[in-house]
């Protein structure tokens, strides 16, 4: 007989289930099981409710209690739906000349800009990028993240676009990794030829590859008129599709017409979106395209989030990620950018929660997680507060006194 694990009791539960997959969410419909456990066996959720019944209920069974000292708020760990953190090199200098009113052209004129990292990233061994990944998960880790997405797209040729993947894929860590090819981030200066050559190259000399070595199973692609536009990329896009990859897409972040283009082709999400209009939000909402806010990056640019408001009240599924990278979103603290997005663009915390954990997990096609239910892994948070309410409250601060991944505790070297 399998031993079951009962941690509780819990002061509150908030499972997440039940709520819709689009649309604007309000704290009442969150389900709150008080005095709760979970009951996990392996890496699942067996049951979760009320603890003293689930310890009456399965008293025939072999059971390891795993108590709760004072009170604690359990939900559903984090999950980064969006994020560039392999990578090398800083961009400091960067920041600095943009809020000292420097256009994006006269900082890639100086050497800055995305070549600027994309040459310190090529520069960097394999041990290296782990290295700097790896310390990166493990903050992303300690503030609850359990599942992160990482692209690549520092390399901008096959050789060294495998090597970026292949340091994510041979990484050691409690957390899920979900890798992306963004290959298309930018036709590098390197290149001798057009985009089009460039995109053709990547499809034909780095997506077998990643299909033998198992490296990723999504694409993006940066569509915009500094990079590609959306004629440009949807050979390739479709390439990517023909050949068995998801796809996502840099969308609507200083042009639109990225995230119709994700519509057109059927992809799993849209992301940044700050400059997406009314007809943009409306196609969106009608689409089973997941719309991806990205505060970190307007944080970072200092320009206007993403109508995160607008697209909920018009019907859209609305998730928030980091984008976590070394030019426009250097902060990396997911918590913190949500807060501030919710401030800002008035978000309930159900829909900031939602956006966090079952709605990111559907912008990366899973369905296993994000939800504390039964059959759903079990990857949940502790934080040692009185209400859910301190979250969000603490702005990105408060971390939680326990992180689970897949049934296990997460052991940190220094706890």
């Amino acid at each position: 007989m399998k031993t079951l694990k009962l941690i509780g009791p819990l002061k509150q539960l908030l499972t997440l289930a039940g709520l819709p997959l689009k649309g604007a969410l309000n704290d009442q419909q969150l389900e709150i099981i008080e005095n709760a456990g979970i009951l996990i066996l392996n890496d699942k959720i067996v049951e979760v409710g009320d603890y003293k019944t689930l310890l009456r209920t399965h008293r025939d069974r072999r059971i390891k209690k795993i108590e709760v000292k004072g009170a604690m708020v359990a939900l559903p760990s984090w999950i980064d739906c969006h994020t560039h953190i392999c990578f090398a090199g800083s961009r400091a200098k960067d920041f600095a000349m943009r809020n000292a009113g420097k256009s994006y052209l006269e900082i890639a004129k100086a050497g800055g800009g995305i070549w600027d990292t994309v040459q310190a990233t090529r520069a960097a061994s394999i041990a290296q990028l782990k290295k700097l990944t790896n310390s990166r998960i493990e903050r992303h880790l300690r503030s609850g993240v359990t599942t992160i997405e990482i692209k690549s797209g520092y390399g901008l040729m096959p050789s060294q676009e495998l090597k970026m993947l292949s340091a994510i894929q041979m990484l050691k860590t409690p957390a899920d990794l979900i890798p992306t090819c963004l290959a298309a981030h930018m036709k590098p200066k390197d290149f001798v030829g057009t985009k089009e050559a460039y995109l053709s190259d990547i499809q034909h000399k780095l997506f077998p590859m990643l299909k033998t070595h198992h490296l990723s199973n999504r694409v993006d692609a940066f569509v915009e008129q500094s990079a590609f536009t959306p004629e440009e990329i949807t050979p390739y896009l479709l390439g990517a599709k023909a050949q068995g990859f998801d796809i996502t897409i840099h969308a609507d972040q200083f042009t639109t017409g990225g995230s119709a283009l994700a519509i057109k082709l059927g992809a799993k999400s849209a992301d940044h979106l700050e400059v997406s209009g009314e007809e943009e939000i409306q196609a969106l909402a009608k689409s089973d395209v997941v719309s991806v806010a990205l505060p970190g990056a307007s944080l970072g640019i200092g320009c206007a989030f993403t109508p995160a408001r607008k697209i909920l009240d018009a019907g859209g599924a609305l998730a928030i990620a980091s984008d976590w990278n070394p030019g426009s979103a250097p902060m990396g603290n997911l918590i913190a950018q949500a807060s501030v997005l919710a401030a800002f663009e008035k978000l309930s915390t159900a829909e900031v929660f939602a956006g966090l954990t079952f709605r990111a997990a559907a912008a990366l096609g899973l369905s296993d997680r994000g939800i504390l239910a039964p059959g759903m892994l079990a990857d949940f948070n502790l934080y040692a507060i009185e209400g859910y309410q301190e979250i969000l409250y603490h702005q990105g601060q408060l971390a939680p006194a326990q992180v689970w991944k897949k049934g296990k505790l997460v052991k940190f070297k220094d706890a």
